[in-house]
């Protein structure tokens, strides 16, 4: 029964996984559920899926691995893979 009530929760971006066409407070109480779970599961950070959602930018951190090769936040160009 839990797990099936963690997979309701879990269908908090049923749009393409990216967006929810509910209403705004039914999405909210859906993510402080979800938040809730990832805690009691051991999850030490305070927002667990606000850190999540920062690992797809390209220049956190300085050195990131994309399906287009190996990019610098720092310099904010792709660098190679290969010392020269």
């Amino acid at each position: 029964m839990q797990m099936l009530k963690l997979l309701l929760i879990m269908n908090v971006l049923p749009v393409a996984g990216l967006m929810n066409d509910a209403d705004g407070y039914e999405v909210a109480k859906k993510y402080a559920e979800l938040d809730n779970w990832a805690k009691r599961l051991g999850s030490t950070l305070s927002a667990p899926f606000m850190t999540l959602s920062f690992m797809a930018l390209l220049v956190m951190p300085d050195l990131k691995l994309s399906d287009r090769g190996l990019f610098s936040g720092e310099e904010f160009r792709f660098v190679s893979l290969w010392i020269d």
